[in-house]
């Protein structure tokens, strides 16, 4: 429901009626008289606030777009351009109608199309592409994501919310078309332009890590999510249906195919893993040698025979030279094969997100090579006293 403007009255008249209307609920009532001792006072920074505290007030919703077409247009030229873009939106995402809010985001974009208003431009621009894409028009999303990756390009300090509009409807768009590596750094980037706990709720934040986790887990470069795991985002998957996908990406990152078979009957809860499982058991071999590699101390890696390679990936040992070609090519892993004899030879291995068992055998490792050095130092100087004298 929306408060009768009488066409075009002007913004006093609007705010007069609008407090004397009887469909206006009590507590809205407050932000109408305070908008208009601001507006009488001509005091835009404290008006530009309380629209934006009254617009955070669900009630407010059915009040948005009226509020805005027969009061906030009259001065929205005198408002900080962010703040407009900002309004806007909100206003946008109140339409029922995908269409609507596309024609409505329409009207403003000329506003903002200017040198000195690069940043309202890009927001209103990309949350005009998120509408598109729910109207199923990915491609002219597309085209405003190219353009305004080529205006935040050229500008040498972005506010965060602009950057968030942007790497929010870029994922989505990225998830549109199941390019998981894209989503996966996307969505990320938006996360880390946001307070999880104050702009997402409790179920878009277990949406967005289950959908992390998805693309995490299928995305072909993807081997080292090691920032999704330490996300706080990750733990909203606890005690709900998906905390598997949780527990998979630990078990991928510390190459364990033991836990990762188990957790194959719950992939029936998502057809999409269920139907790679092929992908997921390749990647998670790749995994498990990096693991096999990594646990072991540096004077182990130098002939690492196939047989070994074969028992912790769990392959064939006529696959192996297959998976360890794979992992060079990944740059997962540095060093050579010696296919006659049988062995590889690792100087490296790329360094990733340990789990506590890890950091353990990391130690124990780090205890070894002190002990080592120790024992050479006594050594040393029992053979040449006079060198610590």
């Amino acid at each position: 429901m929306q408060v009768d403007s009488h066409s075009r009255a002007d913004p006093q008249t609007y705010i007069a009626q609008a407090l004397t209307s009887p469909q206006l609920p009590d507590e809205l009532k407050p932000f109408y008289q305070a908008f208009e001792r601001f507006w009488s006072n001509r005091l835009w920074f404290q008006l530009t606030r309380t629209i934006e505290s009254f617009f955070a007030v669900p009630s407010s919703a059915p009040y948005r777009i009226d509020l805005y077409e027969s009061f906030i247009k009259d001065f929205a030229s005198k408002l900080d351009p962010l703040k407009h873009a900002s309004i806007a939106v909100a206003v946008a995402r109140t339409y029922n109608d995908g269409t609507a809010a596309v024609s409505f985001l329409d009207t403003l974009l000329p506003t903002f199309d200017t040198p000195s208003t690069r940043e309202p431009f890009v927001l209103v621009s990309m949350e005009r592409g998120h509408f598109l894409l729910l109207l199923g028009q990915p491609e002219a999303a597309k085209e405003a994501m190219d353009q305004c990756q080529k205006v935040l390009d050229q500008l040498d300090s972005v506010d965060l919310a602009v950057h968030a509009s942007f790497y929010r409807v870029s994922g989505d768009y990225w998830k549109a078309k199941a390019e998981f590596a894209d989503y996966y750094r996307n969505s990320l980037l938006y996360l880390a332009c946001i307070d999880i706990d104050r702009d997402l709720t409790q179920d878009e934040r277990a949406e967005r890590a289950r959908d992390l986790g998805i693309a995490a887990l299928l995305g072909e470069s993807l081997y080292n999510f090691g920032e999704l795991l330490l996300h706080p985002v990750l733990d909203s998957l606890k005690g709900t249906r998906n905390e598997y996908i949780r527990s998979l990406l630990f078990a991928f990152n510390s190459g364990d195919i033991d836990k990762f078979q188990s957790l194959i009957p719950e992939l029936e809860k998502e057809p999409y893993l269920l139907q790679n499982l092929n992908t997921l058991r390749q990647k998670i071999c790749v995994l498990a040698l990096i693991e096999a590699v990594f646990k072991r101390p540096i004077q182990d890696r130098v002939a690492l025979p196939f047989s070994i390679i074969a028992k912790e990936a769990q392959v064939p040992v006529d696959e192996v030279e297959h998976l360890v070609m794979k992992a060079l090519m990944l740059n997962l892993i540095r060093g050579t094969l010696d296919a006659c004899s049988s062995v590889a030879s690792i100087t490296w291995v790329q360094p990733r997100v340990l789990d506590k068992t890890q950091i353990g055998g990391l130690k124990d490792r780090l205890g070894d090579w002190a002990d080592k050095v120790q024992a050479q130092g006594a050594f040393a100087r029992g053979v040449a006293p006079e060198l610590f004298a």
